[in-house]
């Protein structure tokens, strides 16, 4: 993989790494709780309800947010308030901004549920992805170049298991004590996060930080083009069949606690172990060419969800089958961050990565809201027949323009 400046080879603070992954495991982790719970209770509710699957596929957008998030990046890369540090300032008022978002939609109550979790779904994802940009800067500049890899698997696994407690245990306790109780538990998990920010002492910024600069800066750079198509394909075909599992399974009559178990626990369990997993391999491998490899095997993967929609697997693998996608997608995930930490330049940290992520998130997104209209229109079989191609494709396409991307100018690193 390449890298755009060499100062961001820059010593990264002398914390033990123990101690870096424990801080970054707690903010993806709080992260990961609420976006589990809407993304998880939302389909099933509405299918539930009777909502078509073409409004259920487009109900993605609520996270809109997270493909916006590059426009106020380049803010949180520079403003900040010097008693608290460049991070800590965005990290310690984002989170007690969500506990407090989260008792007051549990005040609301359980009336008009499906209204109150759309609303509690965007502002949730407008809150967790502007903490993102500064849990991201933060990432970029604790881990060094050799931690990248542990680093990363660390954040995906954390995240993952954020998306367990939330959209595993939450949902069961939304299932038998309603809307209130799954809110204010999730308060709790925000106002814990809190305390190891708090401990944190964030180094002092030595040098002057950059302007704010047009968010689009890093496009500037030769071959950076050739990159933005990996980022855009890459997930694309995994974000199209995972937007349709849940309602496959209220079709197939699952019940709300039995679809919280399979892909709440199960899957996110499963990607937790890839995640990790996906972390050592990066890190012995790199990052290059366990992108290719992990791509091809989330397309296998997918694959197991076309065999059971066109009944040619019964029922009975439906676990392995949501197992096998949640390992092989938490590993292409983790080798995808690590390249993508790879294209950031020093003092905009947060602006890069989360451009990068953002061209990620509106790439699945889109995948993810067409999802529905794909499988109304060509049923379930050939939908995740359709989604196990274009991963293929990708993972064709990042290994032919992986080769390309060692222009004059960059530094090769792995």
């Amino acid at each position: 993989m390449t890298k755009l400046d060499p100062t961001l080879s820059q010593a990264a603070p002398s914390l033990p790494l123990a101690r870096k992954l424990a801080l970054l495991g707690v903010l993806y982790l709080a992260q990961g709780v609420p976006f589990g719970f809407f993304t998880q209770a939302l389909p099933v509710v509405m299918r539930q309800a009777g909502v078509a699957l073409t409004w259920i596929g487009l109900s993605s957008l609520l996270a809109l947010p997270w493909a916006l998030k590059w426009l106020w990046a380049p803010v949180l890369d520079s403003r900040y308030l010097p008693r608290l540090g460049r991070r800590r300032t965005w990290l310690l008022a984002l989170q007690v901004v969500t506990a407090l978002l989260m008792l007051v939609l549990a005040l609301v109550g359980q009336r008009s549920a499906i209204l109150w979790l759309l609303v509690g779904s965007f502002v949730t994802n407008l809150l967790a992805a502007s903490q993102d940009i500064a849990t991201d800067g933060l990432a970029v500049e604790l881990l060094s170049a050799r931690e990248r890899g542990s680093g990363n698997g660390v954040q995906v696994a954390a995240y993952r298991l954020g998306m367990i407690l939330g959209g595993g245990a939450l949902l069961v306790l939304f299932d038998r004590q309603g809307w209130s109780a799954a809110l204010v538990a999730m308060a709790g998990v925000s106002c814990a996060a809190l305390i190891p920010v708090w401990f944190y002492r964030e180094p002092g910024v030595t040098a002057p930080l950059p302007r704010v600069e047009s968010p689009w800066a890093l496009l500037k750079h030769p071959t950076v083009g050739l990159w933005c198509w990996v980022l855009l394909l890459y997930k694309a075909g995994d974000a199209m069949a995972s937007g349709m599992v849940r309602p496959y399974l209220v079709d197939r009559g699952l019940g709300l606690t039995e679809i919280g178990m399979l892909v709440g626990s199960v899957g996110s369990g499963a990607g937790l172990v890839g995640a990790l997993a996906g972390g050592v391999l990066t890190a012995r491998f790199g990052s290059r060419r366990c992108l290719f490899g992990f791509g091809a095997l989330n397309a296998g993967a997918l694959s197991s969800y076309a065999a059971l929609a066109h009944g040619w697997l019964d029922m009975s693998w439906l676990a392995l089958a949501i197992a096998l996608e949640h390992v092989a997608g938490g590993m292409a995930t983790v080798a995808l961050f690590t390249c993508m930490m790879q294209w950031c330049r020093a003092g905009h940290e947060g602006s890069d990565y989360t451009l990068q992520a953002s061209l990620v998130v509106v790439s699945t997104g889109l995948a993810h809201a067409l999802a529905g209209v794909s499988a109304h229109h060509f049923g379930y079989a050939a939908h995740f027949a359709i989604a196990t191609l274009a991963t293929l494709a990708a993972t064709l396409i990042t290994g032919w323009v992986f080769p390309r991307l060692s222009a004059p100018g960059l530094v090769e690193t792995r």
